[in-house]
């Protein structure tokens, strides 16, 4: 299928969305109504210039007419097929992605109900094998990290009232002359709010705020710019409060643990883009090619700050490299994970242990750098290092992640990383997946699951190297 007929199919939904007939929208743009026509049959391109009209015309995000969502949805439509009696074609579920977003929406969510069916039906398992407490809460029909998370991906991580409004105080901030933690602690004081600090023998909350006293207590083992942090997270709470609730009034959300979620997530998001200011921070990552360590040196924050920071960075008028940010721990768990483009993680099962976020971990401290390929052919240039969180007492564990960086091949120029690497030659990318249950690669020794949608072949004659062979040829 050819990639123009998405666009003009999404150009004339867009169309009929706001009931214009194609001789209005040609007129609308300079164009001939056959032009328009063309355009929305496939048979012509949708060019940069015409598309800075639209966008402009209609008041929408060129994002829309990028195919980095249907690829986005056609992987979480294999991960939902990964059972089906019948193995769907990838190429096949990008169709229907690209051309009935609402039934691959509702398929989606009949597959996360379906989850969370079979999750509850466990539960009541354990229940009467006397395994649960039968009186435990139960878990909501849509998990609220996930709707949440749904959010910010639609947003590409980025929010621009939000972005601005903190990039106005920390202008406010430069201009006083004070270092950052003191004048926030003052701002607050503007509120009626009192800093406190507070130490004990077990680690304290980071931040805890008591409205009714207004007194902000936080713990005094956190670093000045840890402290900073929360502090920005709480004057964002308050001064930002209504950009905050229109957002999450936008979500509709039913659930309140997931409007919560939302407006904490909102939150730290203005704190981040108020301690690393949009226009300063995107100046100097690109004059430092992305050096994640100089970048931290110059601002005062750690490894993952500046990470989760430049994932955030898609401002209409200055964007900047599409970054996918991940945070996970020895287990595999991902506990972060945010994305300004179509890079998909799986939900389901573990990630691909060749990843080289895991390999980080055994390597701790030092940036490791992987040319990664996928299997439907797209490459990416990751950077993972581990992090420690935390320098608790004798017999308490610290929290240790590997945080991992990556973004598309095409943008690798950009970043110091690249430098050496053979970015040209497709075979010099180490082969990754997003877990071995939806990955369709055959010839990974490292697999630990049968790829879901195809028939195995046993043979009990033959000890293969490759685990798990299936029918088919591989990829």
């Amino acid at each position: 299928m050819s990639k123009m007929i998405p666009m003009g199919m999404r150009l004339r939904r867009l169309r009929t969305q706001r009931g214009m007939s194609q001789s209005a929208l040609a007129q609308a743009l300079g164009l001939s109504p056959s032009y328009v026509n063309q355009i929305e049959q496939g048979k012509r391109t949708l060019t940069s210039h015409v598309l800075v009209r639209l966008a402009k015309f209609m008041d929408v995000d060129v994002q829309q007419f990028s195919d980095d969502e249907d690829t986005r949805q056609a992987a979480a439509l294999q991960e939902a097929l990964a059972d089906a009696p019948e193995a769907v074609a990838l190429p096949e579920l990008q169709e229907v992605a690209a051309q009935m977003p609402v039934l691959t929406k509702a398929v989606l969510a009949l597959h996360r109900r379906n989850m969370q069916l079979t999750q509850r039906i466990e539960e009541l398992t354990q229940c009467v094998e006397g395994t649960r407490d039968a009186s435990a809460p139960r878990p909501p029909h849509a998990a609220p990290y996930e709707v949440v998370r749904d959010f910010f991906f639609a947003h590409q991580n980025y929010f621009d009232s939000l972005d601005r409004a903190a990039e106005e105080l920390a202008s406010e901030a430069n201009a006083s002359g004070a270092a950052l933690a003191p004048w926030l602690e003052q701002r607050l004081a503007r509120h009626s709010v009192h800093v406190e600090r507070v130490d004990g023998s077990s680690p304290p909350d980071k931040r805890r705020y008591d409205p009714d006293a207004r007194r902000l207590t936080l713990s005094a083992r956190l670093s000045e710019g840890q402290q900073a942090f929360q502090m920005a997270t709480q004057l964002a709470l308050l001064e930002m409060n209504g950009q905050i609730d229109e957002l999450v009034r936008a979500l509709e959300l039913a659930d309140a643990q997931a409007r919560r979620l939302a407006r904490i997530g909102l939150a730290n998001y203005a704190d981040g883009a108020l301690l690393l200011p949009y226009g300063e921070f995107q100046r100097n990552a690109e004059g430092m090619r992305h050096d994640i360590e100089l970048l931290g040196q110059y601002f005062g924050v750690g490894f993952e700050t500046v990470c989760h920071r430049l994932s955030t960075l898609q401002r209409t008028d200055a964007p900047g490299v599409p970054f996918f940010f991940v945070r996970v721990d020895r287990a595999g768990n991902i506990s972060k994970r945010q994305s300004a483009t179509h890079f998909h993680f799986s939900r389901t099962g573990g990630a691909c242990p060749l990843w080289i976020v895991y390999e980080a971990f055994e390597q701790r401290g030092r940036i490791l750098v992987q040319h990664a390929g996928m299997p439907d052919g797209r490459r990416y240039l990751w950077i993972a290092r581990s992090v420690t969180h935390g320098h608790p007492g004798w017999g308490q564990t610290p929290q240790q992640f590997s945080i991992g960086l990556g973004c598309d091949v095409r943008h690798a120029g950009r970043l110091v990383y690249a430098r050496g690497l053979d970015l040209k030659d497709p075979a010099a990318a180490t082969p990754i997946g997003m877990g071995c249950r939806v990955c369709e690669r055959t010839d990974c020794t490292q697999r630990a699951f049968p790829f879901a949608v195809r028939p195995l072949e046993v043979d009990e004659n033959t000890s293969a190297i490759t685990p798990y062979g299936g029918a088919g040829k591989g990829v």
